[in-house]
């Protein structure tokens, strides 16, 4: 199974509420209250954040946070990139600092970056405003025990 950090996930969930409010300088305090994400935990994503030009943090009194760019020019592959590193299914990457003691001789050799490459450009084309679409759940007739063909927004 492929899974992100809860890092990376709450980076996701902080940063759809910075951009709901576009212009706005963000506080840690602030965006743990809106998110439920803890504070110290937010404080550790902005500072991961902030040095991969994701976020920008203003100084001051009225200082804090805010994204960098849109929602919609904000990739998800940058968001983890920033948090995990290169995105990887094996460590078998180009560029990683780990040497593989049998990388001479292994037959995948090159394989595997085919398919990272192909997740890369998947997770790439993926916004934060992608992500920040409304959910829909279907409307459900609890009478009859079937779902309406009409949707809402929670």
């Amino acid at each position: 199974m492929i899974r992100l950090s809860k890092l990376t996930d709450y980076a996701i969930v902080v940063m759809s509420e910075m951009a709901r409010h576009v212009g706005t300088v963000h506080t840690v305090t602030h965006l743990a209250e809106r998110t439920g994400v803890p504070a110290p935990t937010v404080a550790k994503l902005m500072k991961a954040l902030t040095p991969a030009g994701l976020t920008t943090s203003h100084r001051g009194a009225a200082g804090g946070y805010a994204l960098s760019r849109t929602a919609d020019a904000i990739s998800i592959a940058e968001i983890i990139t920033a948090l995990d590193g290169p995105i990887a299914l094996t460590a078998c990457v180009e560029g990683a600092d780990s040497q593989c003691g049998v990388e001479r001789m292994c037959p995948m050799r090159g394989g595997w970056e085919k398919v990272n490459r192909a997740i890369r450009g998947a997770l790439e084309q993926v916004t934060l405003a992608d992500m920040m679409g409304p959910a829909t759940w279907p409307d459900i007739d609890l009478a009859n025990n079937e779902s309406a063909p009409t949707r809402r927004a929670v």
